[in-house]
């Protein structure tokens, strides 16, 4: 007569078993997209911040959000202060004034996303590099 030899559960297994429904539903969980794909980012999203070359040909960017908890931008404290002396309009930026050669390569700088809850599109063509700098202060100096 066979003998059935039934599996004890000890706590160690218990514990396994816990932690495998556990990682099934966080991962789960995590595989859902979003469900409003085509909202537009929340205010804590932050500006994107770009430069680019003639044509196009070059290009680079950074996220900044204010405060910059993410040090992803190299002069954060500087730029948020730029924005919020000109209440989130780019034209209106301190900037830097200083002299600069009159180099005809232009760039163009463009900020998309939220600051402070209001939408922001801007792009603007500068003559060079200098003159946006002069223009624009540290916003864009990444």
């Amino acid at each position: 007569m066979p003998v059935s030899r039934r599996r004890r559960s000890t706590p160690a297994t218990a514990t396994m078993s816990v932690v495998a429904a556990l990682s099934a539903v966080l991962l789960g969980t995590l595989s859902v997209g979003p469900s409003h794909a085509d909202e537009p980012p929340s205010a804590d999203q932050g500006l994107l911040l770009t430069v680019s070359g003639t044509g196009n040909t070059w290009s680079r960017g950074v996220r900044l959000s204010c405060p910059d908890i993410h040090g992803r931008h190299p002069h954060a404290g500087a730029a948020c202060d730029a924005l919020a002396w000109a209440r989130g309009d780019m034209d209106a930026l301190p900037g830097e004034p200083h002299t600069c050669t009159r180099e005809f390569d232009p760039v163009t700088a463009s900020a998309t996303g939220t600051w402070r809850g209001t939408q922001v599109n801007w792009h603007k063509e500068f003559p060079n590099a200098c003159s946006m700098d002069s223009a624009t202060g540290p916003l864009f100096r990444f």
